[in-house]
């Protein structure tokens, strides 16, 4: 069955190369965006897919592949999928890319079919086919990077200085259940490093008691929490402490270092080093502690109206192919929207596939969900470049 909209697509093609990416573990490790599994992803599953297209293709210099097609300029529109997922954990057959069910009832089930994998398909389907089209008049930009779990703005940095001229508008393919998200908090992570002077339990006076600054800097981030602010539409501003780990592992020794990682959500607006500087003062500790406190990974928040033009575009063009509305909320993860929002550029997170599957040992999707999300990608590509 093709898929209406489409010149050639068909549905079984959309869930074969759902499945067939499902199938390829491109899991988060320790070594982030430059895993090599990430980069077979890449080369082996994504990148033959575009080959016979009338695109234009690169890679950059962390790996994430651009793909272009339509006049030269400025993308009228970029979109933004992401390779790499959630490790398998616990989860059953991971990466078997299930077919469950028929029909309607339809799903797919593997690691990352519900948060990237859907919406890295049905975008990657729309731009090639309306690359294929010969109707373009304006340039569009599909780019997969090599991020997805890593908690920061590197990847996305990168394609975008690779790219030259920014996008005017982007669309950051994720599970959202179909809705558009308009808006989310940012999120900085500081590691905080405290020192003291081991020694003896048994004279614990002759040394610095670490755990003493452990005390004090939780204390004091918890009266900082209370006052920090709150967006009506997003939620708090919060600091959480995540992590502690004392040193030396040793029994009967008063510990003479302390490593805490905090958690500072961040409205719109809010800059991650006038943030940092204000906790260095705020959290500083009495001598003979010392403390360093060091910034982390981090992601811009960003708020968009409700009427903004690129979501009443979004409404428009699929009520015009006859596709229900998408729906709007707020998100509570942090990702790359903000990042476009801090460049200036309208962007959205919207994509196939329930948030509340992601990370779950049953995660799945719709294939429903699939087909329609490719759809109304097109469309919304076609209003911009056409």
């Amino acid at each position: 069955m093709t898929v209406p909209g489409f010149h050639a697509l068909g549905a079984g093609t959309l869930v074969h190369w759902t499945r067939q990416l499902a199938r390829i573990p491109s899991e988060q490790t320790a070594l982030m965006e430059g895993d090599p599994a990430i980069a077979a992803f890449i080369e082996k599953g994504v990148a033959p897919l575009l080959a016979d297209a009338p695109v234009t293709l690169r890679r950059d210099g962390m790996g994430n592949l651009i793909a272009e097609a339509g006049p030269e300029g400025a993308p009228a529109l970029a979109f933004f999928a992401y390779a790499m997922t959630h490790p398998r954990s616990t989860m059953r057959d991971a990466f078997a890319g299930e077919l469950l069910g028929e029909g309607e009832a339809a799903e797919i089930r593997g690691r990352g079919v519900a948060e990237q994998k859907a919406a890295l398909v049905a975008s990657l389907a729309a731009f090639l086919d309306l690359a294929r089209s010969g109707t373009l008049r304006r340039r569009l930009a599909w780019c997969l990077l090599t991020a997805g779990e890593t908690g920061r703005h590197d990847a996305i940095a990168a394609t975008m200085a690779a790219l030259g001229a920014p996008p005017e508008q982007g669309i950051v393919a994720l599970g959202t259940g179909g809705r558009i998200s308009l808006g989310n908090r940012g999120r900085l992570d500081l590691l905080m490093t405290i020192k003291g002077v081991a020694c003896h339990s048994s004279t614990p006076w002759l040394g610095v008691d670490a755990t003493r600054g452990v005390r004090l800097a939780l204390e004091k981030a918890e009266a900082i929490g209370a006052t920090l602010g709150r967006d009506p539409l997003l939620g708090p501003a919060t600091l959480t402490c995540t992590a502690i780990r004392t040193a030396p592992d040793a029994t009967h020794t008063l510990q003479a270092e302390a490593r805490l990682t905090f958690d500072r959500r961040l409205l719109p607006g809010e800059d991650p080093e006038a943030v940092l500087a204000g906790l260095r003062e705020a959290l500083a500790l009495p001598p003979p502690l010392g403390m360093v406190l060091e910034r982390g990974p981090y992601m811009h928040g960003c708020r968009i109206a409700g009427d903004a033009p690129l979501v009443r575009l979004i409404e428009h063009a699929m009520e015009a192919e006859g596709l229900p509305p998408p729906g709007t909320y707020h998100s509570n993860g942090a990702l790359d929207a903000g990042y476009l929002a801090h460049l200036g550029i309208a962007g959205v997170m919207w994509g196939p596939g329930d948030p509340d599957m992601f990370h779950t040992d049953e995660e799945r999707v719709r294939v429903p969900d699939l087909i329609n999300a490719a759809r109304a990608y097109r469309a919304v590509g076609a209003r911009l470049a056409a």
